[in-house]
This record gives C-alpha cells, structure tokens and sequence, in this order.
C-alpha cells in the first residue's frame, strides 16, 4: 500500500525540530556505518603493503566522519538560533527571515558542494 505523500511543508516550530532530527538521526547513522567500515579495514591491516590498498577507503571513511560532525555543529548552531527566536516570541509558526537565514544558507551550500552521490540525503 502507497503512502500518500506530502503536498504541502509547513514551517513551523514542531516540523523544523522534526526535520532537525530526522537530519541529526541520518548523519548519526552515517558516522556510525563509516566508523565501523574504518574499524573493519584497520583489523585487516597486517603489511605495510595493505595500506596502498586500504588506505584510500579509510581516508575516505574519515572525511565522512569530519563531514557529518561539521553537518552536526551547524545543525547545533541552528537550533540554538531558532531557539532563542522561539523563546522571545510564543508564536509557533516560523517565517525563513525569523531563522538565521545565513547559517541555513551556508548548511545548504556546504551540503551541496561536499556532497556525494551514496549519500541519504541531500538540502537542496
């Protein structure tokens, strides 16, 4: 049986936090595959000779692990600043210009230019 999709997003407090964490939960998942992978290739480290060929998969598996905690202190920084919007004012519906558009901004464009194509999800 088909889901029905969502036409219409709205932007308020409840579906921005849950966006946030359905976010944070997919790059805690993310750093947790690439970690085991790492792990998995240095248990099959033996000869120097293995890291010509295992070095180029934990290099990689490294810079997802620094990708997703760079992804993860943005996330932090923006929901900081949308709680500190949320607190001064009780409204909870939210408009792009009461977030700090610059820092969703910036999120986006660095998700954009270090992504690649095996990863979950993608801000565009």
């Amino acid at each position: 049986m088909d889901r029905k999709r969502k036409k219409e997003i709205s932007l308020n407090k409840d579906s921005v936090l849950s966006l946030m964490q359905e976010i944070y939960n997919e790059l805690v998942e993310q750093r947790a595959t690439a970690m085991r992978i790492q792990n998995k290739m240095l248990s099959m480290l033996k000869d120097p000779e293995d890291m010509t060929l295992i070095g180029p998969v934990i290099k990689e598996q490294q810079k997802i692990i620094n990708d997703t905690i760079e992804k993860k202190l943005s996330l932090s920084k923006l929901q900081s600043s949308i709680w500190e919007k949320s607190k001064s004012s009780n409204d909870d519906n939210f408009t792009i210009n009461d977030m700090d558009e610059d820092m969703l901004q910036t999120l986006i464009k660095k998700d954009i230019s270090n992504g690649s194509s095996d990863e979950k999800f993608k801000l565009q």
